[in-house]
């Protein structure tokens, strides 16, 4: 195994960086350097900047931006509140009808933002001084805004999907495809535990809401929901008919936010400033996760941590879903530690070659680790989720209601990941 001593030293290596509080990018690219060195010695640095240069040029990552930029958009031209408030009328007389529209309200702007943290600050700050005034107890506060911007990676059109998909060299749109059956699932399960919450907890409301005709609720539907859901209906079908590659939608996408934006009076310099800002940004901080994870993986190769993986997963003696199950543990026990990009980075390389030995569907495998990837964002104690509601939820919501609050949705995507293990024939369709 002394053959193997440098790959398997450089896992470890890298979570002592990552604890001790360096950037996990920058911790990415120090490990895959000094573990480099050894092999190409005085050009290791030359080796790894090609990897710059290989994912600037991976024509499907263009992809990211697009839909960063849309959901920008979307998310400052008004539409989420006026969604919210079309989704309140509907089901706040429901039991836990504020927190179903919270779910309902997320499903539509993962849907078209398909980025995790964005969709759960911004349901968060519309979604939270309303759920305590009604009376809402902390801890389903804290949940079901949690729950709800989780929905971003399991709902289409993800950019883990896209980042899944450049690596693993799968078409995006099947992967899309893949992934509505368990994003439906989730959204349904989120929403019997909230209605069965809502029907244990005593409302306290200072007053009655004021009683809404059905035509009244049917206008408000038609201005504030309808266009926002036909742009992702468009976006979406563009894809799955093939009429449009990922990037043509995306770029559709983008021009269906700008003219939203311009037909409810908010298009303006300043909004699409903020929102190409934004979309730098956030798109700077994956691509160059991407391209740390890509010089780690490539090393991490180099040194036969491939042949150290496969020759552990044979010494196990473990059938296809046995090698599932070791896999999908391992991405859940790194989502804990590292951030969806990294793991993605650090894993796919090293599952892929493995996995086409096998006869495990590509695609259904891709869509268990999404889900995975989304249980790991809810999951304490270092559960993203709980740290993007901390930066925006008053004080007196603690992190153990915060804790609380998620536990019952990770039961629900669990129960999600079992069926897709016990029942793959229900992503038969995406084969069509």
């Amino acid at each position: 195994m002394s053959e193997y001593l440098l790959a398997a030293l450089m896992v470890p290596a890298l979570l002592v960086l990552v604890f001790l509080g360096f950037p996990v990018a920058l911790s990415l690219m120090v490990v895959a350097f000094a573990f480099a060195l050894p092999i190409f010695h005085e050009l290791a640095g030359l080796q790894l900047y090609n990897f710059i240069d290989k994912v600037a040029s991976t024509y499907v990552l263009v992809a990211i931006p697009l839909f960063v930029f849309m959901g920008a958009v979307l998310e400052r031209s008004s539409i989420a509140e006026r969604v919210f408030a079309a989704m309140r009328l509907w089901l706040e007389d429901l039991p836990g009808g504020l927190a179903l529209a919270t779910i309902a309200m997320s499903a539509i702007f993962a849907a078209g933002t398909g980025i995790v943290g964005a969709v759960e600050v911004m349901i968060g700050m519309m979604a939270i001084p309303a759920m305590r005034k009604a009376g809402y107890s902390n801890a389903l506060v804290a949940g079901t805004v949690c729950a709800g911007g989780s929905l971003g990676t399991i709902i289409p059109p993800s950019i883990v999907v896209v980042i899944y998909a450049s690596y693993a060299n799968l078409s995006i749109g099947d992967l899309f495809a893949g992934i509505l059956v368990p994003g439906l699932l989730m959204v349904v399960f989120f929403m019997i535990y909230i209605a069965a919450a809502g029907r244990r907890r005593n409302r306290t409301e200072a007053a009655p809401t004021p009683r809404v005709s059905t035509g009244e609720k049917l206008r408000v539907t038609a201005v504030a929901m309808l266009p926002a859901v036909a742009l992702i209906a468009i976006v979406l079908g563009s894809i799955f008919t093939g009429m449009a590659a990922v990037t043509e939608a995306a770029a559709l996408g983008c021009a269906g936010a700008l003219l939203l934006a311009l037909l409810y009076r908010r298009l303006s310099v300043r909004l699409v400033l903020e929102a190409l800002t934004a979309t730098t940004q956030l798109t700077a901080m994956i691509l160059l996760i991407v391209v740390a994870g890509s010089m780690f993986a490539s090393v991490f190769i180099v040194h036969q941590g491939g042949e150290l993986v496969a020759a552990l997963i044979a010494g196990l003696g473990l059938g296809d879903i046995g090698i599932i199950i070791i896999f999908l543990a391992i991405v859940f026990v790194l989502g804990a530690i590292l951030d969806w990009v990294s793991v993605l980075t650090i894993c796919l390389p090293i599952f892929i070659p493995i996995l086409r030995e096998t006869a495990i569907d590509p695609i259904w495998f891709a869509v268990m680790v999404i889900v995975v990837v989304q249980t790991s964002y809810l999951t304490p104690p270092m559960a993203p989720s709980i740290f993007y509601l901390r930066a925006i939820a008053p004080k007196d919501i603690t992190f153990m209601q915060m804790y609380r609050g998620v536990l019952p949705f990770v039961v629900a995507q669990l129960v999600v990941l079992a069926i897709l293990l016990a029942f793959p024939q229900l992503l038969s369709w995406t084969s069509g």
